[in-house]
């Protein structure tokens, strides 16, 4: 078997709109075709030996058990790898379900889709699955445990941590949009301008002065004593002298940390001597020169959880250990306590193996035990010197038992610190009494505190302290989302969706759009380039200042990623026509409907589709979706116009010359064609389906409809507003049109403006694209053969594995079906083609340049129209 290309989904996407996050592996099974499972012997046994927790895998079969069924009868290799991959996701601690696998138009290639948690991982795991799976054809052994290993390594090194997934988490479940910015934890909530940022727990409203105060113990403590909040007795000390003259003052026992530590790294409690002081001063150095120095205080740490100043949780927390049984000695007690299933390899469980270490050592030693020595039974022995979760500590719920002045303590802290969300370390007997009376005293203040103690401790109620960081960053009535209108099709996407961006704009909005020549913020291009995949659209999604987006979208982006927003508010399909088919297992108009389609099935339940009334493929799109739907046409006399204005349904329509919005026998007349820069005088019949598309979605989206008619006069074709769509340079003695129509629905729309254009004689400079099929070739040819009366044949670029003959060939096999003499000549750079035609232009000619690369053929004509106004000649 061979993998032949693997793909990672990240947005709405043809297989599923709700599930974004799908692997898709395209894979040859080669000479496996031949072989289902129930023709390689053995093959049950063995894969249901090597993964018996597939009896969970219910499959078609819809019960226990469903797969081995599917598997014992004959399915194909394909069925099985995406099977496989979804199990050792799951074994690693990735529980995912989702799978389809199809076979393509290639015999014996199959696109296996299957879901992940982790991108790496999912990637990971397609190739895991495949040589899985040709382990089990060939009966030989595999090592699966070090597969699953290394998706957990995997998964810790890029997966978000426990703190920053738990709000992410609590925004999907309100269906709060989220970016990861970058591959540490800084993440993006929401749209544009209605963004929040955080990382870790430290969000875009927490203050850089508090988190300062918090990282400074010193500073700390003493603006929490100058507010008479209880503080532990010490001071910072840098040497010898300074650790004696401390212990002098405050006493045995005492606690030494780096004063810019973090996790309890390098810290020594309980320490009762001189050498072991000296010993502690050494360790905590090797993390920071200043180290604090305290009273030891007996009792339990506490950690509280304050968010917008409010009390939200409470965890006591006890350092990792084991208890003693009178048989097993300290290291096979911690290989015991290991194997709990609630503790994990990292962060992927509620509680962390413990692992032995320098700290683990000195506290042993001083116990006078080593990890041979056998406690004795009920005996607790600690491992860690702090509580700390990611060293193998555990949690204890005890938010219920706060007393209320110590409630009232913890949230003044967090006002006297500053932090919106702050972590309080509390050393005390209990929480059940105030401070005060039981000597218990704050130990630090800290800015991020970790949320996984509180989210899943080990024991008492959990607490989902992940909800009040969304409130407090999202109050009621706060959006979270900008305006999104995303357009698609095959034709009109770009000229649609700038028209669309002229009119948000013009209605007061910083706009943000991509098209197919660059992303643009309020009409300033920040990226040049084909521009309407996902990345793009997230590029606007994450600039804080627009407010509202409209994202051209086209079929390779779905294909390729998915789309780039979980949802829109407005989808429009322009039309479905044949192009780019061949590709990507896209075979007919039916295939490429279904791609078009993730557009408008990701519109929000209240949104609209707008669906072009002409296009059959769209009329059916429409029937499938679960969103308002409205559509566009040429003609309000179409038996479909018909039908939905006698059910009252709004629809845009060109009638008597106007641009009109019907809202069943009502006509609400936008603007006259003619008055409609775009449409070219009206000529342009395909410029005006653009442009009641964008209309009706305008009009939907609630703009008045005096300021949509301002909105299409004052939207004026050209080189620099539309590029390569009908710009038209206007030469002393002739015309020079340029135009992005690649396909043969685009010819048709030219072929059908020329039949308007008065010339002597009309001159096309046309070339084929390479991975278009012959045949679509050769029907553009035969149309340029049909409206012009004299062709210039170029073809220097997108061979895209052809030859230049190959396309050449084509080419004028098409102009000799036409029936229609028409001469023509071959010149293959395009820049050597147009300046031919100026150069060689007669009179009253009208020269037509197709153009798949515009800037170039813009940049050309414009400099012969530049040196004509300055010389009075070409």
């Amino acid at each position: 078997m061979k993998i032949i290309k693997v793909q990672a989904l990240r947005g709405p996407n043809i297989w599923s709109i709700q599930r974004k996050k799908l692997i898709q592996m395209r894979l040859d099974l080669e000479e496996m075709e031949q072989f289902p499972t129930n023709k390689i012997e053995g093959f049950r046994e063995r894969i249901e030996a090597m993964f018996p927790t597939m009896i969970e895998h219910r499959c078609s079969e819809g019960c226990s058990g469903g797969f081995f069924s599917r598997v014992e009868r004959g399915t194909w290799m394909g069925h099985v790898i995406e099977h496989i991959a979804l199990e050792i996701q799951s074994l690693a601690g990735m529980e995912t379900g989702f799978g389809r696998t199809r076979e393509t138009k290639t015999p014996g290639t199959y696109n296996v889709v299957f879901s992940y948690t982790e991108e790496n991982v999912g990637l990971f795991a397609a190739e895991s699955s495949v040589a899985i799976a040709e382990a089990l054809i060939a009966g030989t052994d595999y090592d699966l445990n070090a597969d699953l290993q290394k998706m957990r390594e995997i998964r810790e090194r890029v997966r978000l941590g426990p703190s920053t997934g738990s709000i992410v988490e609590e925004a999907v479940s309100r269906n709060i949009p989220w970016i990861r910015l970058g591959t540490n934890s800084l993440v993006q909530l929401g749209y544009g301008i209605n963004q929040m940022r955080f990382q870790a727990t430290i969000t875009c409203k927490t203050s850089s002065i508090a988190v300062d105060i918090a990282c400074n113990k010193e500073l700390t403590k003493k603006m929490l004593d100058m507010a008479s909040i209880p503080v532990a007795n010490g001071s910072i000390c840098t040497d010898e002298e300074g650790l004696a003259e401390t212990i002098k003052k405050i006493g045995y026992p005492i606690v030494l940390k780096p004063l810019d530590g973090n996790h309890g790294k390098g810290a020594s409690i309980n320490v009762t001597n001189w050498e072991d002081a000296l010993s502690g001063l050494a360790f905590a150095q090797q993390y920071g020169k200043r180290v604090i120095v305290e009273k030891f205080i007996t009792g339990f740490d506490f950690r509280i959880l304050v968010i917008d100043n409010k009390l939200v949780a409470a965890a006591k927390r006890v350092p990792a250990h084991v208890i003693g049984n009178g048989t097993d000695n300290i290291q096979q007690l911690i290989d015991t306590t290991n194997l709990d299933p609630r503790r994990g390899y990292g962060h992927e469980n509620v509680l962390t193996q413990i692992d032995v270490d320098r700290d683990t050592e000195d506290l042993l030693e001083k116990l006078g035990y080593t990890l041979e020595t056998i406690p004795r039974i009920g005996e607790i022995v600690f491992l860690k010197s702090t509580a700390n979760l990611s060293t193998g500590g555990t949690s204890v719920d005890v938010t219920d038992m706060m007393h209320p002045e110590n409630i009232f303590l913890a949230e003044r802290i967090s006002r006297v610190i500053g932090l919106d969300v702050c972590g309080v370390d509390i050393m005390a007997e209990n929480l059940t009494q105030p401070l005060k009376e039981n000597g218990g005293v704050i130990l630090e203040v800290n800015a991020a505190p970790g949320f996984r103690m509180h989210l899943a401790p080990s024991e008492g109620l959990p607490r989902n302290v992940a909800s009040p960081v969304i409130d407090m960053l999202y109050p009621p009535g706060k959006s979270f989302r900008i305006p999104i209108i995303a357009v698609t099709g095959t034709n009109g996407k770009t000229t649609t969706t700038r028209l669309l961006a002229h009119i948000v704009k013009n209605n007061g909005f910083k706009v943000g759009f991509t098209t197919s020549d660059g992303i643009y913020i309020q009409n300033h291009m920040m990226e040049k380039g084909d521009t309407t995949g996902p990345l793009s659209a997230e590029y606007v999604l994450r600039d804080p200042t627009v407010e509202f987006a409209v994202l051209e979208t086209a079929r390779g982006g779905i294909l390729r990623s998915g789309l780039g927003f979980s949802r829109c508010d407005i989808g429009i399909i322009t039309n479905i026509q044949e192009d780019h088919l061949g590709l990507s297992d896209i075979h007919s108009l039916d295939d490429l409907a279904r791609v078009k389609a993730t557009v408008v099935k990701s519109i929000k339940k209240d949104g609209w589709a707008v669906l072009n009334g002409d296009d059959e493929h769209c009329i059916k799109i429409g029937q499938d979706l679960n969103c308002n739907v409205a559509y566009f046409s040429l003609s309000e006399d179409s038996d479909f116009i018909k039908k939905l204005c006698a059910e009252g349904k709004t629809v845009a329509v060109y009638e008597n010359g106007f641009i009109t919005i019907k809202k069943g026998e009502w006509k609400i007349r936008i603007e006259r064609a003619t008055h409609v820069p775009l449409t070219l005088g009206g000529k342009a019949k395909f410029m005006i389906a653009n442009v009641l598309a964008a209309t009706l979605a305008s009009y939907l989206w609630g703009f008045k409809t005096e300021d949509i008619s301002l909105s299409l006069q004052t939207f004026i074709p050209s080189a620099a507003q539309t590029p390569g769509r009908m710009n038209i340079f206007e030469f002393k003695k002739f015309k020079v049109l340029i135009d992005f129509a690649h396909n043969a629905s685009g010819y048709k729309g030219v072929e059908e403006y020329l039949q308007s254009v008065e010339a002597t004689k009309k001159i096309g400079i046309i070339a084929g694209v390479g991975d278009r099929r012959d045949e679509d070739i050769r029907e553009c040819a035969n149309i340029a053969a049909r409206m012009f009366d004299h062709i210039i044949i170029r073809q220097e670029k997108y061979l895209r594995g052809r030859t230049e003959d190959e396309i050449i060939n084509l080419i004028l096999d098409g102009i000799k079906t036409s029936g229609k003499i028409v001469t023509y000549e071959i010149i293959p750079k395009e820049t050597e083609a147009i300046k031919h035609a100026i150069n060689c232009a007669e009179e009253g000619s009208f020269i037509t340049a197709l153009s798949d690369v515009v800037t170039n053929a813009i940049d050309i004509v414009q400099e012969y129209l530049d040196k004509e106004n300055e010389h009075g000649s070409v």
